[in-house]
């Protein structure tokens, strides 16, 4: 595979038209991709669990208050009973992808607990779940126009409202996706 044609690093923006009801409205990161397909974290999709409900469940005890009360995403419909965490380069966890020179996906449990006594990273998103792709699968879907894609910026995997990131995410590519229409057209 081409290194340039990688998608490592992108947001991969659903479209208007977009059937999959687990994509609709979505942005999600592409954390890896290669020969093997990619995997990516859907960063805008809020739980109703906030991460005082996971700290129950991993048995996590005098967790911090400020940490507890953010929201866990739904990462995607894919290995829902796996945690992940997206966060700033800051600090080093035990299993740990370099996603960008600003943006690291943990998948061990130390950061968690870091989190929990509040000394994980500054800037974070955990996610139950993820998106993964076969080989050759997201290059197709892009193709039949369910995709476009940017580069990730970590002020929208961050900091922008979860709600306003679909739309964020577009408009650095001077698209007001709102307006698109949901049928898809070829030249």
């Amino acid at each position: 595979m081409d290194p340039d044609s990688l998608l490592t690093n992108q947001l991969l923006i659903a479209m208007p038209g977009m059937a999959d009801p687990n994509f609709s409205s979505t942005v999600t990161l592409i954390c890896e991709h290669n020969d093997d397909g990619a995997l990516g974290i859907i960063i805008n999709r809020p739980l109703t669990l906030k991460l005082s409900g996971l700290f129950d469940q991993l048995s996590v005890e005098d967790a911090d208050p400020e940490v507890a009360s953010n929201p866990v995403m739904s990462g995607g419909p894919v290995g829902t009973e796996r945690g992940f965490v997206l966060h700033g380069k800051e600090h080093s966890f035990e299993h740990t992808l370099a996603v960008s020179d600003d943006i690291q996906l943990t998948l061990s449990r130390d950061v968690i607990d870091a989190m929990a006594i509040g000394d994980g990273p500054d800037r974070s998103l955990v996610a139950i779940g993820y998106a993964g792709w076969e080989p050759g699968q997201i290059e197709d879907e892009m193709l039949a126009n369910s995709w476009i894609n940017v580069t990730a910026t970590p002020e929208i995997v961050f900091d922008i409202p979860f709600e306003e990131r679909w739309n964020s995410a577009a408009q650095l590519l001077g698209i007001d996706i709102a307006s698109i229409s949901p049928d898809a057209g070829h030249a």
